[in-house]
């Protein structure tokens, strides 16, 4: 006897197993600034566009809504926490896995940061080609930390960068956590450089993107933000976090 699949009983199947995937939730900063909000909302949107059988969710860590905890007590099952930041930190060695731990009805997974990584390097370079850059040295404007292990992760950033471009690049900080910005561009201008770039090692518009584009640079990119590296990058990060669970049940 031959039986016919009918596709009105396949439907609930894919529903089913969609289900069971974990949540995405995209980890941000947060900013004053509604650029900022834009261009990670533009983020949000392309993966739902990529990975429409997601759930895929925008939670904030301050100043912006929604916060984090609001978005971790809509869901149910099993998470997958991303952070929109370029290297680790307090925000993601202690504040976002403090905050998915007090969410116990959760089975939840904290992806490290995005940065470095090449996909960060094929952003920041689309990003300085769009902006004008002619083979200038780079200055790597990176927010900046009391973190060594967040400056170690921006020098590796700008080592990759600097292997894709054939140039120079030297990280420079927007805090007093190492030599600014403006200090990395005279550095090079005084050994003879006539135009240094700046690269925006930043996830969105605001006032760290504000303050290295104010640095004295010949140029200054845009903000990583809205690239489809990002998104492809956020992707490897959950699928990551999801295979690893699933070979540790296994």
């Amino acid at each position: 006897m031959t039986t016919t699949s009918l596709p009105g009983r396949l439907a609930p199947l894919r529903v089913l197993h969609a289900a069971r995937r974990p949540a995405l939730v995209l980890v941000a900063h947060g900013s004053h600034d509604p650029a900022a909000s834009v261009e990670l909302s533009l983020l949000h949107a392309r993966l739902r566009r990529s990975r429409p059988e997601l759930d895929i969710r925008l939670g904030h860590l301050g100043l912006n809504d929604p916060l984090l905890p609001e978005v971790l007590d809509e869901l149910s099952g099993r998470v997958v926490l991303v952070p929109l930041l370029l290297g680790r930190g307090y925000h993601s060695k202690v504040d976002i896995p403090r905050t998915l731990a007090a969410a116990p009805h959760l089975a939840g997974e904290c992806a490290p940061p995005l940065g470095p990584d090449p996909l960060l390097t094929e952003a920041l370079a689309d990003r300085l080609v769009s902006a004008g850059w002619r083979g200038e040295p780079v200055v790597l404007a990176a927010s900046g930390s009391r973190d060594r292990d967040a400056a170690e992760d921006s020098g590796t950033q700008a080592a990759l960068l600097a292997a894709r471009l054939g140039v120079t690049v030297r990280p420079g900080y927007v805090t007093a956590s190492g030599p600014s910005v403006a200090a990395r561009v005279a550095e090079l201008t005084a050994e003879g450089h006539p135009r240094v770039a700046v690269a925006s090692y930043f996830t969105a518009p605001g006032d760290f993107a504000r303050l290295a584009a104010a640095a004295g640079g010949a140029l200054t990119s845009a903000p990583l933000g809205d690239h489809p590296a990002m998104a492809r990058l956020v992707l490897e990060r959950y699928q990551s976090c999801v295979s690893r669970v699933a070979r540790l049940v296994g």
